[in-house]
């Protein structure tokens, strides 16, 4: 019997945007769960994932804006505790943003499904490119990743939320785009450095009940229309697909459907 999945992708209002393409993730992501012959549902926002989850093993998320209310972050939770398992990606660990005076950027208000993820993003400095470390090799879900590899991305802040649970898989030190006073002036500090004052987490993997969630901030991507809409610096391409054109990120999306669905982790090119 063939394993089914559902993937939501989408940003807010619900057929915006949001700042990202999420057609083309849809379809890469689409394409990673064909190739393993994984049945799939989608949805554009959290509307549905009551009804979606009973007869799925996985839940993936690429989404700019759309979040789970408490009903939802329940019903996800209970079917984690069950076996289930979440794969958040990149703005997965964001949601409803406010204003503040006097900055561009916008406040994330903190709510359940961070709770639940495991894991608060702040804000980001413009996309640069970005040495990711890998902090466990021994992971099924790092299996044939070196030790260190680079990608272009946005240098996601994110604060963990009960970081004894987290187990940490990727990190980065940003080094200069890591100076970034946007995040204290948001926030009063900025609560996604470690403890040595660099390093902050870009993945990591939690255990709830007999399932699990696993979060990874990489992933941005944009299209020329979507690139007019967005506050960055001309070095940036009209088009963008960043890490999903890494080999290495490949790789760890592969994994990280093999773990949700407990299979094996497939070889590299299998």
């Amino acid at each position: 019997m063939a394993d089914h999945a559902h993937l939501i992708t989408g940003g807010f209002p619900p057929g915006a945007p949001a700042g990202h393409d999420h057609d083309y993730a849809r379809g890469r992501l689409l394409e990673l769960l064909i190739q393993r012959d994984v049945v799939v549902s989608t949805g554009s926002d959290f509307s549905e994932v009551a009804q979606s989850l009973p007869d799925s093993k996985l839940l993936i998320t690429y989404v700019a804006g759309p979040y789970p209310d408490t009903a939802q972050c329940d019903a996800i939770r209970s079917w984690i505790a069950a076996g289930g398992h979440w794969l958040g990606l990149h703005g997965s660990s964001g949601g409803r943003a406010v204003r503040v005076e006097g900055l561009r950027q916008r406040r994330t208000v903190k709510m359940a499904h961070h709770a639940l993820l495991g894991s608060y993003f702040l804000t980001h400095p413009p996309i640069c490119e970005i040495r990711v470390d890998l902090r466990d090799r021994a992971h099924p879900i790092t299996r044939d990743l070196p030790q260190s590899f680079k990608v272009k991305d946005e240098p996601y802040f994110i604060e963990l939320q009960n970081p004894a649970d987290a187990h940490i898989l990727l990190t980065a030190d940003y080094g200069n785009s890591g100076e970034w006073p946007v995040a204290a002036g948001l926030y009063g500090s900025d609560t996604s450095l470690q403890a040595d004052g660099r390093t902050r987490v870009l993945g990591y993997t939690k255990e709830i009940g007999k399932g699990g969630v696993a979060y990874f901030a990489l992933g941005h991507c944009h299209n020329p229309e979507i690139r007019g809409e967005r506050a960055e610096t001309d070095s940036v391409p009209a088009t963008f697909r960043g890490s999903w054109e890494s080999d290495e990120f490949i790789t760890l999306l592969r994994n990280a459907i093999a773990w949700g669905l407990g299979r094996q982790v497939p070889s590299r090119g299998a």
